[in-house]
């Protein structure tokens, strides 16, 4: 998940009916109230089962409604007044709890990602290979701006790409054939040929590996 707002993970929350810290989870793409969203990427939960609302909640829902279900509370980032929310079993938001640091990795490779696409359009004129690399070796990239860098490649005409691609492993077909015919291109061009033994590079016509002394 990518927040748009990191700032919202330092906050604290704490439940006003039964001071338990209250978890950061994902709203829900659609407010039940009114079928829009809820404003904020994150919801603080409590998700103590101990809670008043949520221990007395299930004889009002049941009597007001007809139906199983219960309460928990609920603040939005930014603010601390108490909002209620109807659920419907003990399990819920409870399989959309945030993980803090997941989501501040997540964020820094999405800025990443953001950075190396926007420094495609320069980065051949300024001989900097690595927002090229940074795509293609992005397996959460997005597949437009994968191939767009897989394209660049050859215009690089630069060797050292090489093992990092090797040492890759592609979560999709498209992208290990796209890369293997880049490399061989790149060989093909500079006369050089990935010794079958050892992987180093060496000059197309050797019959002996100058890194490994195998015969070839």
């Amino acid at each position: 998940m990518y927040l748009n707002n990191l700032s919202v993970l330092d906050e604290e929350h704490t439940c006003p009916d039964c001071n338990a810290p209250m978890t950061p989870c994902e709203a829900p793409p659609v407010h039940v109230g009114d079928g829009l969203g809820w404003g904020s990427e994150v919801l603080f939960i409590c998700l103590n089962d101990e809670c008043p609302p949520f221990v007395n909640g299930w004889k009002k829902v049941d009597v007001n409604y007809g139906h199983k279900g219960t309460f928990r509370n609920m603040q939005l980032p930014g603010s601390k007044e108490l909002n209620v929310m109807m659920v419907a079993s003990e399990m819920a938001f409870t399989g959309s709890i945030l993980d803090l640091e997941e989501i501040k990795m997540q964020n820094v490779r999405y800025k990443k990602e953001k950075e190396a696409l926007a420094a495609l359009d320069t980065c051949l004129a300024d001989k900097d290979i690595k927002p090229v690399m940074t795509l293609i070796l992005d397996e959460a990239a997005t597949p437009a701006g994968r191939k767009r860098a897989v394209e660049m490649l050859v215009r690089f005409n630069d060797l050292s790409c090489i093992d990092a691609i090797r040492n890759h492993t592609f979560k999709k077909t498209e992208f290990t054939q796209a890369t293997n015919l880049v490399i061989q291109k790149l060989l093909k061009d500079n006369c050089q040929k990935e010794c079958s033994f050892c992987a180093e590079l060496i000059k197309a016509q050797a019959k002996k590996c100058m890194h490994c002394k195998s015969d070839l």
